[in-house]
């Protein structure tokens, strides 16, 4: 357990302790100092000192949560290009927002779902009209996008907790020490292996530590980072062997996904660490650190954003930050919750985040100011995503029960808010960690051992009516086609309005 957070639930509680102590001491005081004569003062005085401690300790675990002083922000900038669902995050600064597919908003039809045997960690990656999902326990499949049907499939004795990414035919995935999954086991072993998309045929693979983090390609380069500490760079090389271009040493184990910001790797690490590392020669840039709360910092899992200038990310302490992306200042910092494992996404200068203790916060990017608050039925752990003006997130159910600082406890769903104002908008109910991605034609949700493919309704039933009016022409009776129209229109959605029970999706039938 983070010394941080162990120190931080001693000092509260003692100080909670103290001042309970001190407050009956004083009430004791005060009825009984006629009848005690002298021991009046010691009572009195051990009251004062009491409620003095409890005081001191409390204060002190009150200015350790809160924000330090930040430099003066940055000009915001940034652009963003509209490309497929490639890799995590959707792009290589991990905005994970999506192009404008107006189209792609609620309510759903359910298409097809697919059981993938193990928990889902990290999103699916969506590219060839094929959707390709790893889950924790090593298996690995290429899906076809239309009709959920398994195109090829891949299996090995690791653990895997990353998405992959795509690009020229090729899907990079990385993998981490042998099963059982342990936590951050020591000289753990992993490797990233790269497959023809097409038709899985294994081309190569690198040997690493365990690797937890997304691949990061960026033009000819393969980026990744792994619990030996070391950041590693690839020249991709088509088909053939990638060449060891060169690696980047940290304080500590790199479990998040790097991310790209200009002409540097944007990296972060378990002892609070992040750094901008040069891209092309892997010099590190600038080094900044969280905060340190009674004497010790907390880790980053999330991975880092990069947006408007500015790199933003959340720790373990439940503290967003924003950097400066050419600089590495600490431009505004933000206590939020508990626990902040999730990426954070950006959309029109607002940046969306959520928390252990169920916290689902929008921020100003600009400022840290809360623009507003959702109040989750439990723990959010997954990255949250932008898509048509609506942002999506999961609950985890009981992820993170028995920790040292508050975590919310409920059931499990995916959950759409209006962005602008935190409206409920839509509800399924299946989720655990990420939350969606998209191809603009339909969305895939990952739930805790399944992928869903979900479709507009209004879409699904002009597919309905254009099938039904095919299948039933031939048909000379009117009230036969009339039957047969009726009977082919029938279908169940997926998902409800606002925060309602949402019903699941069924399974698409073959035709």
């Amino acid at each position: 357990m983070p010394l941080a957070a162990s120190l931080e639930r001693a000092v509260t509680d003692s100080a909670e302790l103290l001042l309970a102590a001190g407050a009956v001491l004083a009430l004791a005081y005060g009825l009984t100092r006629s009848r005690i004569g002298v021991f009046q003062w010691p009572l009195l005085g051990a009251s004062v000192l009491a409620l003095g401690v409890g005081a001191g300790l409390g204060g002190w675990a009150w200015h350790e949560k809160q924000p330090k002083k930040t430099k003066p922000s940055e000009k915001p900038s940034v652009e963003l290009t509209q490309v497929q669902w490639p890799t995590y995050g959707y792009d290589t600064q991990r905005t994970h927002l999506a192009p404008d597919w107006r189209n792609l908003r609620p309510p759903y039809h359910g298409l097809w779902k697919l059981k993938a045997h193990g928990d889902i960690e990290f999103p699916p990656s969506v590219a060839y009209r094929k959707v390709y999902v790893a889950q924790q326990k090593g298996r690995f499949y290429a899906i076809n996008a239309r009709t959920g049907k398994i195109v090829w499939t891949k299996h090995f004795p690791n653990c895997s907790a990353a998405s992959p990414t795509i690009a020229d035919g090729i899907v990079y995935q990385a993998y981490m020490h042998e099963l059982p999954c342990q936590k951050h086991a020591a000289r753990a072993e992993g490797f990233v292996i790269a497959w023809n998309a097409k038709n899985g045929r294994e081309l190569w693979r690198v040997r690493a530590g365990s690797v937890e983090s997304s691949p990061l390609l960026v033009g000819k380069m393969l980026y990744f980072g792994s619990w030996d500490r070391h950041l590693y760079a690839y020249r991709i090389r088509g088909e053939r062997r990638p060449l060891l271009q060169w690696t980047f040493s940290a304080d500590d184990q790199i479990v998040a996904a790097p991310a790209s910001a200009g002409n540097l790797v944007i990296v972060a690490t378990s002892s609070g660490s992040v750094y901008g590392v040069d891209r092309k020669t892997g010099r590190e840039r600038w080094h900044a650190t969280s905060f340190s709360r009674f004497g010790s910092r907390e880790y980053f899992y999330a991975t880092p954003t990069v947006a408007y200038g500015r790199v933003f990310i959340g720790n373990a302490d439940g503290t967003v930050y924003a950097f400066g992306a050419n600089s590495g200042h600490l431009l505004w910092a933000r206590q939020v919750g508990t626990y902040v494992y999730t990426a954070a996404a950006v959309w029109r200068k607002t940046v969306f985040v959520g928390t252990w203790d169920g916290n689902f916060v929008a921020l100003d990017a600009r400022t840290g100011n809360v623009r507003w608050r959702y109040d989750a039925p439990s723990s959010i752990t997954g990255a949250p995503t932008v898509l048509a003006g609506l942002v999506y997130f999961s609950t985890c159910g009981r992820c993170g029960v028995g920790g040292l600082r508050r975590v919310k406890s409920g059931p499990r769903g995916t959950w759409a808010l209006n962005a602008r104002n935190g409206d409920a908008i839509w509800h399924f109910p299946d989720g655990k960690y990420s939350a969606l991605v998209a191809d603009g034609r339909r969305i895939y949700i990952s739930g805790r051992n399944k992928v869903y493919a979900l479709i507009p309704r209004l879409r699904w039933e002009q597919l309905r009516r254009l099938h039904a009016a095919e299948k039933c022409a031939h048909l000379r009776r009117a009230r036969a086609r009339a039957r047969c129209l009726s009977k082919a229109r029938r279908g169940t959605s997926s998902g409800t309005h606002g925060s309602k029970k949402a019903g699941r999706t069924s399974k698409r039938k073959n035709q």
